[in-house]
């Protein structure tokens, strides 16, 4: 028998169900707008609370290190150092605690060597334009070389080759005063803050995720792999982007699997038996529609069990173990293997566990690789028979979710 259904064959994806209208089309973007649309402010993706600690920590950096320096009697001249590098630096170590560029080596080492760069090509290069350029890229370069990119540095660089009273082995006294005062103010307020400071590395993360048993849907080798052929300085630590990444796939395969239902990839109408019929019959029927299983119903629709191709032949001919299947399937046809008549509900599976047409397909996963079921009978709102899923739809529905 084939159970009433609205649907004349397999729903689908939800997205399926109706076709947009012509007129809805969004009205297609010029290239130069879109262009333009480029110089636009991008949105910011912090909350007033953190707006608020970065600039409460901010104002506490310069703040102390200024009055510091005004205590030991560093501020001679006034502005020698205290210099737009202090508050970008600030910006970085404070605002951007997990970037690449805030972390200690990089703010330590990059201003000192910036402004050491700057000190030497300012002794040894005349021509100011010639000095300021060569400075900041031979900066920039050695920045990279040590692997302690810190854009702030690079103005410390050209500070030296502009300002002579940088022109002294005092200018770098200045420098590293500057640097590790911050880079202890940031450690200790970020920490204070519930932000980490100096950022964990790549390794610890790894290691603390096996620990506690998490898989991530992507390897380290996939990571490097995109950050290669990206070749370019991200301002972003390896840690955050890779739970940045996994945060986007699970989101992703929530939006694709969250919200899809049993009946959207059911296979409706279902052809079902009842339970007085012969095992003949049952075998017919599904040699008939291609089906390896059936469920079995009364006369309200209501599911009471099921029946597949392996019961069939395991209970039907159970005598003749010895036989192999193309026999067995012959005798089945032929009915000369049954030693006696019996019926669909002697040898079906019953209870039978049925899901309702709005449970979530994610709730099928467990039942289909714990417990070993192949197909789950779905029922509507008052628990009749609408639909079947197979566990290879629910496969093919995973495949689907997670192909690019």
């Amino acid at each position: 028998m084939t159970t009433p259904s609205s649907s004349p064959s397999r729903s689908g994806d939800p997205a399926d169900s109706s076709r947009a209208n012509p007129s809805d089309d969004p009205v297609p973007v010029l290239p130069g707008r879109v262009w333009l649309r480029r110089f636009m402010p991008a949105p910011v993706q912090v909350d007033r609370k953190e707006r608020l600690r970065m600039l409460l920590g901010i104002v506490l950096a310069v703040g102390i290190i200024a009055i510091c320096a005004q205590l030991w009697g560093l501020l001679h001249p006034p502005g020698l150092w205290m210099v737009a590098s202090l508050a970008a630096s600030s910006v970085l170590v404070i605002g951007l605690p997990s970037s690449p560029l805030a972390q200690p080596w990089a703010v330590v080492a990059g201003s000192v060597v910036s402004a050491a760069i700057g000190v030497v090509v300012a002794h040894f290069v005349s021509p100011l334009i010639l000095a300021a350029a060569l400075a900041v890229g031979l900066a920039v370069g050695v920045m990279l070389l040590l692997r302690s990119l810190h854009p702030p540095g690079a103005s410390l660089a050209l500070l030296a080759v502009l300002e002579p009273a940088t022109h002294t082995g005092r200018y770098l006294g200045f420098v590293l005063f500057d640097v590790l005062l911050l880079v202890l103010i940031g450690i200790v307020y970020n920490r204070l803050t519930g932000r980490a400071y100096p950022h964990e590395k790549p390794a610890e993360k790894t290691a603390a995720a096996a620990a506690g048993g998490k898989h991530s849907p992507f390897t380290t080798a996939d990571l490097d792999a995109a950050l290669k052929s990206y070749n370019g300085v991200l301002d972003i630590s390896r840690g955050d982007l890779e739970r940045l990444m996994e945060h986007a796939a699970k989101a992703a395969f929530q939006r694709t699997l969250g919200d899809l239902r049993c009946r959207h990839i059911m296979s409706s109408p279902v052809h079902a038996i009842d339970e007085s019929a012969s095992l003949a019959e049952g075998w017919a029927l599904m040699q008939e529609h291609a089906v390896k299983a059936l469920p079995v119903v009364d006369a309200e629709q209501a599911v009471i069990g099921i029946i597949t191709t392996t019961d069939l032949l395991y209970h039907e001919f159970a005598p003749e173990e010895k036989a192999g299947l193309g026999q067995r399937l012959r005798s089945l046809i032929s009915r000369r293997g049954a030693k006696k008549a019996q019926h669909i509900g002697a040898v079906m599976s019953s209870p039978v566990q049925v899901a309702g047409m709005d449970q979530h397909v994610m709730d099928l996963v467990p039942m289909f690789s714990a417990k070993g079921r192949r197909h789950v009978p779905i029922v509507d709102d008052e628990n009749r028979l609408i639909g079947i899923i197979s566990q290879t739809d629910v496969i093919k529905t995973l495949a689907d979710a997670l192909t690019p």
